[in-house]
């Protein structure tokens, strides 16, 4: 990145870079305005670098980790009162892109400030991507570098095909991979407290069993 702003400033046409590139991110508001009048609550979309990314429907496999990391994270926060998770359907929005992540956790502080009718929320604090195929392209591409550039502390990408989980936690801006686990437990740095058993994250009765020890404090 460094190198491309080096380039441009001694660039001869630096006023005419800047001013295509100020229309083309005008542009970009403009599709991403008319992206959230057309959407609907049953579409499964992310706004990304000016193109609208429909999602098609998931593998059971995938679907499952999302649903089990949902519940063990979600019963976690809930008993802390740490904050709030989402599942799926709340449309986080950085500075240029929209994206709706498997899982998010906005801590405390961010989320007293949320109202019932909110419907675009500002960057999590940890996010979990489920990946796929499709996806993997994009939940290592682009979205990894937007979550470090907005500042979201742990990243992890999950893969329901090879039962992995990878943590990856932000340092000077850049995610650094702390762990990669098919087994044992997986740590979370942003959230205190919450170490999740990796079988949990693909096994319904792991995680009803973690879930439970939970409850029972």
């Amino acid at each position: 990145m460094d190198s491309v702003l080096e380039q441009m400033k001694a660039s001869p046409i630096l006023p005419k870079l800047l001013a295509e590139l100020n229309t083309m991110l005008a542009n970009e508001k403009a599709l991403r305005a008319d992206f959230y009048n057309a959407i609907t609550e049953d579409d499964k979309a992310e706004f990304i670098n000016g193109e609208i990314v429909m999602h098609s429907p998931v593998m059971l496999r995938h679907s499952n980790a999302s649903q089990l990391i949902y519940r063990a994270m979600s019963t976690f926060v809930e008993l802390a009162d740490a904050g709030v998770v989402s599942h799926e359907k709340s449309m986080m929005e950085c500075s240029r892109n929209s994206y709706e992540p498997d899982v998010a956790y906005w801590g405390k502080q961010k989320a007293d400030k949320f109202t019932p009718q909110q419907l675009l929320f500002p960057p999590a604090d940890l996010v979990v991507e489920i990946t796929s195929k499709s996806t993997e392209a994009n939940d290592r591409g682009i979205k990894f570098e937007d979550y470090a550039a907005h500042g979201i502390g742990e990243y992890w990408i999950v893969n329901p095909e090879q039962c992995t989980v990878e943590q990856y936690l932000l340092e000077q801006a850049v995610y650094v991979l702390a762990e990669k686990k098919k087994a044992g437990v997986i740590e979370s740095a942003v959230l205190k407290g919450f170490n999740l058993p990796v079988p949990a994250v693909f096994d319904k009765a792991a995680n009803m069993a973690f879930v439970k020890q939970l409850l029972a404090g």
